[in-house]
């Protein structure tokens, strides 16, 4: 037996394996991943598996969350809330998108303000070091004259 009939064997008895563990069918997942893609998409057995696995899981996290709820009874409220992540991924992220590009203004305008502060600070001490300079000189020369 070649080396590549025996990776090709392993790699079958894996998926094999996966198969009987994953949550959903297996051909109505690739179905809907066909039906989304482009036609000229090939999808790859690993990924069929995984993609199955990721869908169970994200219907795992979905459940966990209704759980926390105290009724008895799922209301389609409650499972809106709970998918809301998943169905509004592109709303959060425009969110998200806004917000640092807040913080980056807020950022700049701390930045301006911190040169300002800097400026006027040593401005204040160029001042005022020539009025102690020019009021001691005022003594100085107040003192000659007595």
């Amino acid at each position: 037996m070649s080396e590549e009939e025996m990776n090709q064997e392993t790699s079958e008895e894996f998926v094999e394996e996966d198969e009987e563990k994953l949550p959903f069918a297996k051909a109505e997942v690739v179905r809907l991943m066909k039906e989304n893609l482009d036609d000229d998409k090939m999808i790859r057995e690993r990924v069929k598996v995984e993609m199955n696995k990721f869908l169970g899981d994200v219907l795992k996290n979905v459940c966990k969350q209704l759980n926390e709820y105290p009724y008895t009874t799922i209301e389609y409220e409650m499972l809106k809330e709970s998918t809301y992540p998943y169905t509004n991924i592109e709303r959060i992220n425009q969110e998200k998108e806004r917000i640092l590009l807040h913080l980056e203004a807020i950022k700049a305008d701390c930045n301006a303000l911190a040169m300002d502060v800097q400026k006027t600070l040593k401005l204040k001490d160029v001042v005022e070091e020539d009025t102690f300079t020019s009021f001691s000189a005022n003594i100085d020369d107040e003192e000659e004259e007595e």
